[in-house]
């Protein structure tokens, strides 16, 4: 059976105690690798190798330019092994293998790509001033970093948090979901290849509460927390950090809403709005899980939406044809089959869909749920809508705010007035018109309320990851009396 190491200063290693865990494949329900388990003392080792790298190694001291030199070799060996990266997610998780060859490797060397550049061509402030002074501004690492990634797309959000860290001059300690740790142990093994310094990247595997996790958040030498996931472990990660004061960036939890008004074009919002709520077999926090259909093309969507669903091919997410794969553990299957079985009570009807084969729930679409059903509700993380129909403008909008989470929203629209008075309407960190997850990693990504606090990318990404710093100079000095 495969081993899974931590990577800590450099090196590939096991748990100080031998302590490991299994990581089952979601497809054939059987273990198929094992690894280290992190503890506290795990945690700990890899957060002074992280410290010392930062305080006295080279890294955060080196330029721009030779930094990114090494990120773009990590980036450049991502592509060059991702056949390998792919399977690991795949076989982690669930994910069908074409989804993560063709979208979340070619995302992740992007990741290093962008931001090591954004690193080295960003601009500071230059303020003149009118006292015979001068103001600049400089954004210095912020120190040590950790960041907690999420199961759901492993590489690729692994490599969206570790990227700016490190391209900033920061010194990470990555904690992959205790799900899906292959991905990011072979990315810590690719950064010691690529040259980045020992200790400047470090991979504890192991769990959360009580474990690994729960150390690293409440370490006072770590300098930034970064975490994507639920929004009940978010509030814990942000309890933990508040007793040191660390800044936190957190990306939850998520119920987007999806509008579609009756002079969209029929076949985009169809097509958009199955990858919205279907694609990774609906375990992404963007999912268009409520969906809003004008009245007057409400049957011909709805017809058009379901045909498209009961099109896509469930299965081996190891074979290229499925666009369906098995959802990521059997706790997760149960989780989202409850509210499947559920639905049926809170007034719902089962347009189509339900429990499949193994772990595999297909396509859900719910139509007459109750205002206060949970599948409306909570956040399912899984291929299961709730489709209603709407009258106005106004009420479609008052309908998709009515939300605890603000992480995203879509509508569908040829009306370009429109287009511009409902994005602004709506209360989410990202409003996609007439399409889905297109990203411009410049823009800020991030939610409201329980969906989130604070905004990465692009410069956003440099504000959280440094410690911007004002210096002032005396140009004209003051006459003396």
């Amino acid at each position: 059976m495969t081993f899974i190491p931590h990577v800590i200063d450099g090196e590939e290693v096991e748990s100080l105690d031998g302590a490991r865990f299994e990581s089952v494949d979601p497809w054939t329900r059987a273990p198929w690798a094992e690894v280290a388990l992190g503890d506290a003392r795990d945690a700990e080792r890899a957060v002074t190798a992280a410290r010392r790298a930062f305080d006295t190694g080279p890294w955060p001291r080196m330029g721009y330019a030779e930094r990114g030199k090494i990120l773009h070799r990590l980036a450049d060996l991502i592509e060059a092994r991702g056949g390998e990266l792919a399977l690991a997610d795949t076989t982690d998780m669930g994910k069908p293998i074409s989804d993560a060859t063709a979208m979340d490797v070619p995302r992740s060397a992007h990741n290093l790509r962008f931001f090591a550049d954004h690193a080295r061509m960003s601009v500071g402030d230059l303020l003149p001033m009118d006292t015979g002074h001068h103001a600049y501004t400089r954004f210095e690492p912020a120190g040590v970093v950790v960041a907690i990634a999420p199961w759901n797309f492993p590489l690729m959000l692994e490599t969206w948090k570790v990227a700016p860290a490190l391209a900033w001059g920061n010194c990470v300690v990555l904690k992959p979901a205790e799900d899906t740790p292959a991905s990011a142990h072979i990315l810590g093994r690719l950064a010691n290849e690529a040259g980045l310094p020992p200790g400047v990247l470090n991979v504890v595997q192991g769990y959360g509460p009580e474990s690994a996790g729960q150390a690293l958040t409440e370490d006072a030498r770590v300098d930034r927390i970064t975490f994507t996931g639920e929004s009940g472990t978010g509030r814990a990660v942000s309890r933990a950090a508040a007793a040191n004061l660390t800044p936190v960036s957190l990306e939850l939890g998520g119920k987007g809403a999806n509008l579609v008004f009756d002079d969209a074009d029929l076949e985009r919002a169809v097509r958009w709005s199955i990858q919205a709520v279907f694609s990774n077999a609906g375990q992404v926090c963007l999912a268009g899980s409520r969906l809003f259909v004008q009245r007057g093309i409400f049957h011909a969507f709805l017809d058009a939406f379901t045909a498209a669903a009961d099109a896509m091919v469930a299965g081996d997410p190891k074979d290229p044809s499925t666009k369906l794969g098995p959802l990521s553990s059997e706790a997760h299957f149960n989780k989202v089959r409850e509210y499947v079985e559920g639905a049926v009570g809170e007034g719902a009807t089962i347009v189509t869909g339900g429990v499949g084969d193994g772990w595999v729930i297909r396509p859900t679409i719910l139509t007459g749920a109750s205002a206060t059903a949970r599948v409306r509700c909570e956040e399912i993380f899984g291929p299961v809508v709730v489709v209603d129909a709407f009258d106005s403008e106004d009420e479609a909008v008052a309908a998709a705010n009515n939300t605890p989470y603000g992480l995203n929203a879509m509508l569908f629209t040829e009306n370009l007035s429109r287009a511009h008075r409902v994005a602004a309407a709506l209360r989410a960190g990202t409003v996609w018109t007439n399409c889905f997850f297109i990203r411009d990693l410049r823009a800020p990504f991030g939610g409201v309320g329980d969906s989130g606090v604070g905004r990465e990318g692009g410069n956003f990404s440099r504000e959280f990851f440094t410690e911007p710093k004002a210096v002032v100079m005396e140009i004209t000095p003051a006459p003396r009396a």
